[in-house]
């Protein structure tokens, strides 16, 4: 009863699940599960949410300055279209039809709260785009002065690569460690391969463009995942720059004890009568029996 008024006053107030009707009407939130470790689940969950926004915020910007700059830099020095408008319609639907599948990758969150660092978030970003660019030009190069294609298949070969290149950016964006050190969801996953699938099916046997065939398909895909390799390192390279009070991936880190801790609490603040004006006490006790011994991994 002593609550309501703090509660009323907060500016989110939060009511556990057997406060009194006084509690549970002041709160702004009254939790339904017994406990507190509803408000652990949901502090790691809005964790999870902003590292995919995270990721999401540097793919986009990263590909976007891929796209545009290699466009804008074709045109005005060799005075060539190297996407038709249909390319970059079907290029746009492709990444966007993946790139929703991000909302449910698997991601490693931090245990402090974050912030935006949007020093970090543009340096990485521009690094991508930047490099994403000497790749496309690397193969423009290739087709025209080395294989000396004409324009109409070195535009189906720069669309394929744009393609390919841009949804394996995703895969860079989505963990500051190396590519392989966070698996994807499967969803993830299938949505790539799917949507990449359809995309060299489009060059292949040229659906509003000249067909490549499946040779030109395949040396486009190593020439990719060639360039992808060393995005990665380069990725890596640009975190420690961009971000060097980084801890360490490999360091010890203390293991999250939280929802032992909130468990605890509970059993204390039943075994107390449910005594709404104990409850800091009773988070502060059970905190120190829990990490008295905590461990470290």
């Amino acid at each position: 009863m002593n609550d309501a008024p703090a509660l009323k006053k907060a500016d989110c107030g939060i009511a556990v699940s057997g406060a009194t009707d006084a509690a549970r009407a002041a709160a702004s939130i009254v939790l339904l599960t017994p406990g507190l470790s509803v408000i652990i689940d949901a502090i790691k969950e809005s964790r999870k949410i902003f590292q995919r926004m995270n990721s999401y915020a540097i793919y986009r910007i990263a590909e976007t300055l891929r796209v545009l700059l290699f466009m804008t830099l074709a045109i005005l020095v060799f005075n060539f279209y190297p996407l038709t408008a249909v390319m970059i319609v079907m290029l746009a639907l492709l990444n966007d039809g993946a790139i929703l599948s991000i909302a449910y990758d698997n991601v490693h969150y931090k245990d402090k709260p974050e912030a935006w660092n949007m020093r970090l978030v543009l340096g990485v970003a521009t690094v991508l785009g930047v490099i994403g660019v000497v790749s496309a030009f690397g193969l423009f190069y290739l087709g025209e002065r080395v294989f000396h294609l004409d324009r109409a298949h070195i535009q189906t070969l720069m669309y394929l690569k744009l393609s390919v290149a841009g949804h394996l950016t995703i895969f860079l964006t989505r963990t500051r460690g190396p590519f392989w050190s966070i698996r994807p969801a499967r969803i993830l996953w299938a949505a790539v391969l799917g949507t990449q699938i359809m995309a060299t099916l489009i060059a292949v046997y040229g659906l509003f463009m000249t067909p490549l065939g499946w040779g030109w398909a395949l040396f486009v895909w190593s020439y990719a995942l060639v360039w992808f390799l060393v995005n990665d390192r380069v990725k890596l390279l640009a975190y420690r720059v961009f971000d060097p009070t980084a801890a360490p991936l490999l360091a010890k880190t203390p293991v999250d004890v939280t929802p032992q801790i909130a468990k605890r609490a509970y059993e204390l603040y039943e075994q107390r009568g449910r005594q709404d004006c104990r409850a800091v006490q009773d988070w502060g006790q059970a905190e120190w029996e829990i990490r008295k011994d905590e461990p470290y991994k």
